[in-house]
């Protein structure tokens, strides 16, 4: 007698019970992309068979802490389907908040606009904020030419022009631009030990590491950000929720006014903007 979907369903989410919070989610994406079926139709087959020839490779992955969005290729980011692969970040949900921040500057600015996607990863951030707001220029900086390939692709998906530099921080720039938007590694090397093995054994430390308080790369690109940046414009950056003290300091230090706190679903200082005088 075949196997069920519901029973292999509940297999599955019995065995991921124990390394995630949301097993039984988790186990109906892994069998819909092992089946070749969306997760609605997948669900419409409960009393049924599926092909499961992917299956045990997947679950396997998953077991072994992979982020699903590495098993999948590809993962939603503020409405979109971005292509991910390891070790690039993988983009979060808190960091939606750092593409409304900038959103809500753009609105009361001036057409066309010329936006910089710093440490830019898969380029989720800056490729949002280029969709929302077509007449913008726009910028992506990393120093992996990987994350930069990656970036090109996903803007290419939602055709958005996208100029990828390999480069560290702002060091390529020079003419004045309207927004500075990034997602830093901010996580204090000490902390490292106590992240989710989901992190530690997959994701890059380069995007995530950034000295023993977490501030090293904030330390150095919010003074080059106040050298980019027009009068007026803004710079936006993600931040450790211990740390917005510190950056908001590093922010008046070097010019900047007319800051704001974001905070996160969870209620968690996650981003800070700032304006050039």
């Amino acid at each position: 007698m075949e196997t069920t979907v519901a029973q292999l369903l509940s297999s599955i989410t019995e065995k991921l019970a124990p390394i995630t919070e949301t097993p039984r989610l988790e186990a109906e994406l892994l069998l819909a992309h092992a089946s070749g079926l969306s997760r609605a139709s997948l669900l419409a087959r409960l009393k049924e068979s599926v092909p499961t020839n992917k299956l045990e490779t997947l679950l396997a992955r998953r077991l072994n802490y992979e982020p699903l969005a590495y098993i999948f290729g590809e993962w939603e980011f503020f409405g979109m389907s971005m292509r991910v692969v390891p070790p690039l970040l993988v983009p979060r949900p808190e960091t939606e908040h750092l593409v409304s921040a900038v959103l809500d500057y753009l609105s009361l600015c001036s057409a066309p606009y010329r936006v910089i996607d710093v440490c830019c990863g898969t380029g989720c951030v800056g490729i949002a904020i280029a969709r929302h707001f077509p007449d913008t220029s726009l910028y992506a900086v990393d120093r992996r030419q990987d994350a930069l390939e990656i970036s090109q692709e996903n803007a290419q998906r939602y055709s958005i022009s996208l100029q990828a530099i390999c480069g560290d921080l702002l060091s390529p720039f020079t003419a004045p631009v309207d927004v500075i938007v990034a997602n830093p590694p901010y996580v204090p090397e000490k902390e490292w030990e106590t992240l989710s093995p989901v992190i530690t054994r997959h994701e890059d430390p380069g995007a995530l590491l950034a000295g023993e308080d977490g501030l090293d790369y904030v330390r150095l690109l919010i003074p080059a950000a106040a050298d980019c940046l027009r009068s007026g414009g803004m710079l936006a950056l993600e931040i450790g929720e211990s740390h917005y003290a510190a950056v908001a300091d590093l922010y008046l230090r070097h010019g900047f006014h007319r800051l704001n706190c974001h905070k996160d679903l969870a209620g968690i200082d996650r981003v800070i903007t700032g304006l050039q005088l």
